[in-house]
């Protein structure tokens, strides 16, 4: 019964430290800087880094000399195709069953969210649609010259799983309002690769200065500087 005991309590301390010993490897591996000589370019294509608190998005302008998202991300795909004329869409990165049963976090499951840190489901990129963003502590502004952006660019894309046409497969009527849209992802969501993640590999690809791992949305945000703005107002996009 003793041996059963000591086993037993060392199952649980196990258990209990694996999330001490994620979160000391994150905030180490945050704190260790890839591309550490990187700096801002004077000029070139303006991205946001958008936050809820929890997950991030790269937003990346929906039209430029380098890259053309609208036959990936279509305004027919939304719920009210006029957003799809907004000048920016924001592309983030998730699990498919915590993205499709969670419009809130107060909808999120404990089972989705276990099996979504084990890798358990396939991937879903998420697409919202906006119009002329402004900084502020929900989007921060990072200005990449047109080489990084071009990296940044083929990062995202190859987030996109494709049919045999080379076209991009939205998720029917799954979006959370009538800016977005989801569709269908390559690689698998873990916790060790998150939403949050994605978003640093991609900043990372582009040669931005990020941490080595970034798991967790301060991972992310922390490096960029907030603007004293307290919210962000999306203006409605005109009719055709």
């Amino acid at each position: 019964m003793r041996r059963l005991l000591r086993i037993s309590l060392r199952v649980l301390l196990a258990i209990l430290a694996i999330p001490l010993v994620y979160l000391g490897a994150a905030l180490l591996l945050t704190l260790i800087p890839a591309n550490p000589g990187w700096h801002e370019a004077p000029q070139g294509v303006r991205i946001f880094v958008r936050t809820n608190g929890v997950h991030t998005w790269i937003m990346v302008p929906t039209v430029s000399p380098d890259m053309d998202w609208r036959p990936l991300v279509p305004g027919s795909d939304l719920k009210d195709p006029r957003w799809g004329n907004g000048n920016y869409v924001a592309i983030g990165y998730g699990n498919r069953e915590v993205y499709l049963n969670t419009p809130t976090w107060a909808d999120l499951k404990p089972g989705d969210a276990l099996a979504a840190a084990f890798g358990t489901g396939s991937s879903l990129i998420h697409a919202d649609h906006d119009h002329n963003p402004q900084p502020g502590p929900a989007q921060r502004p990072i200005t990449l010259s047109r080489d990084e952006y071009r990296r940044l660019v083929a990062y995202v894309r190859a987030g996109f799983r494709t049919d045999g046409q080379g076209r991009t497969i939205p998720v029917p009527a799954r979006g959370y309002g009538a800016t977005d849209a989801f569709y269908e992802g390559t690689g698998t969501y873990s916790a060790l690769h998150t939403c949050n993640e994605w978003t640093g590999g991609a900043l990372r690809a582009a040669g931005v200065r990020t941490g080595l791992w970034t798991p967790l949305e301060t991972s992310i945000m922390w490096r960029l500087d907030a603007p004293p703005s307290a919210a962000v107002e999306r203006p409605p996009i005109a009719k055709n």
